[in-house]
């Protein structure tokens, strides 16, 4: 399996399946001198951590990062950064219904018609556990661009959004849904717990905010900002859609409507009273914050039966079936992408602030 590095300057590698020993991501490119220990990768990790509470999956990882290279008394040296969390809690015998019959809504056919083989112990490379070695590396990233502050929150459980007038990002902390509107929160318990009794589950879209990008990040045409975001944002497992800015909601709006009206600003800096583009005109940030949301499909592990076909025979031949995943899994994964979201950010935005040096010095 090919393409398992993304970026251009600053780089990662992620490596590891849901089920193996250990997983991680090798970080290269990252500037020598930098202060890295595993305390500046550990919060981001304990955010993204199963087993926190009833409305994630119940497989229970301390996702303890270990440093292997890159770093000598305490800072980067330049060289490759490698990253290894170990998994401690596998239940593959989970997993043996899935052996037989594929996940419809999962990878699991997609990955047995290009390799002809593939892991079904938690869905190896496709499970969402692989984004824990992305958040390892984004922790990384953030110290490229330690004037960049990175706030996501989920703004949509099913077909229950937040009140935008009632957002406060101090409740984001406060509750287990990453969530800014408290009162959403309370009813987004209801919610998942109805969907994970019935043995079924629940999208979620993920809001990402960085603030603090300068601008001139991005390059026209084959490297834009928004492009590479957007890149990132789908790499993610699960993901199903991105919007920078109002996405798609600019294609309702009329050309004044979508305009962001600039104003003389101070020191000859301009000022912007709105950001529909999302902080990215012509692939390049403006310098007024950057908006992208993720959108994340419904668990496709449910203990809710559903039609499938068996995986061939020795002589090519399916039957059809039912499916339903018994084991550990998340009644809505787009809770635990919160911390996945703003380490993609991180790692793009570190790439592009690297790159812009790079062409203009």
């Amino acid at each position: 399996m090919s393409w398992n590095t993304f970026g251009r300057v600053l780089r990662f590698t992620t490596w590891g399946e849901s089920h193996g020993p250990a997983l991680g991501a090798v970080v290269d490119g990252c500037p020598p001198g930098i202060e890295l220990d595993e305390r500046a990768i550990q919060p981001f990790l304990d955010a993204r951590k199963p087993g926190q509470n009833r409305f994630t999956t119940q497989r229970k990882e301390p996702d303890q990062v270990r440093i292997l290279s890159g770093t000598f008394d305490g800072r980067t040296t330049g060289t490759p950064i490698s990253l290894m969390i170990e998994n401690v809690d596998q239940r593959s015998k989970d997993y043996s219904e899935v052996a037989k019959a594929y996940r419809p809504g999962h990878a699991d056919y997609a990955y047995d018609a290009k390799y002809g083989f593939r892991d079904y112990r938690g869905g190896g490379r496709s499970s969402a556990r692989e984004t824990a070695a992305r958040v390892a590396a984004g922790a990384v990233a953030r110290l490229i661009v330690p004037e960049v502050k990175i706030t996501a929150y989920v703004s949509q459980i099913g077909d229950d959004t937040i009140d935008r007038s009632a957002m406060n990002f101090a409740e984001i902390g406060n509750n287990p849904f990453f969530c800014p509107d408290s009162w959403a929160a309370k009813r987004w318990e209801e919610k998942i717990d109805a969907a994970r009794k019935a043995g079924s589950s629940l999208g979620a879209v993920v809001e990402c905010v960085a603030e603090g990008v300068p601008a001139g990040l991005g390059a026209p045409i084959y490297a834009k900002l928004d492009a590479d975001l957007a890149a990132a944002m789908m790499g993610i497992n699960a993901v199903k859609g991105v919007e920078i800015g109002d996405g798609f909601g600019a294609a309702a709006s009329s050309g004044e409507q979508n305009a962001d009206p600039m104003r003389a600003g101070e020191n000859g800096s301009p000022e912007f009273t709105a950001n529909h583009a999302g902080g990215i005109a012509g692939g390049i940030s403006t310098g007024q914050p950057v908006v992208c949301r993720v959108a994340f499909k419904p668990t496709s592990s449910i203990l809710t039966p559903v039609d499938t076909i068996t995986r061939p025979d020795e002589n090519g031949n399916i039957e059809n079936t039912e499916i339903m995943t018994k084991g550990r899994h998340d009644p809505c994964v787009g809770i635990r992408g919160v911390p996945v979201v703003e380490a993609m950010m991180a790692l793009v935005l570190a790439d592009h602030k690297m790159l812009h040096r790079a062409q203009l010095g």
